[in-house]
């Protein structure tokens, strides 16, 4: 259930109250400190919001590329968590030289 903020009118006080989404606001409610029933304005607060994944960027909705990459997308979306591992394993181990190759021996004759 969501918290909301409701601040009496009178005391400028605030106070949280937990509702559902499909309750109406309250226009009153009990002092926590006095018990006195008074009117109430919800405050609005901004969300907070987390964004998880790879993010978009703003070349995804560019060009003839982004019918390419968004029907791309839903085929490799499910393997995307385990490329993104690989790849990032592949980056470390090209980031290292590679080892120098045997010199060629040449017969005797």
């Amino acid at each position: 259930m969501p918290t909301y903020v409701y601040k009496f009118v009178e005391t400028g006080e605030t106070v949280e109250i937990q509702q559902a989404f499909t309750d109406d606001a309250l226009t009153e409610a009990v002092h926590p400190a006095t018990g006195a029933t008074m009117s109430v304005k919800k405050v609005f607060q901004p969300v907070g919001v987390t964004f998880k994944g790879g993010g978009f960027y703003k070349t995804d909705s560019r060009g003839s590329s982004s019918a390419k990459s968004t029907s791309s997308a839903s085929t490799s979306s499910s393997t995307e968590s385990s490329s993104s591992a690989t790849s990032s394993s592949s980056d470390s181990s090209s980031s290292t030289p590679a080892p120098a190759p045997a010199p060629a021996s040449t017969p005797a004759t």
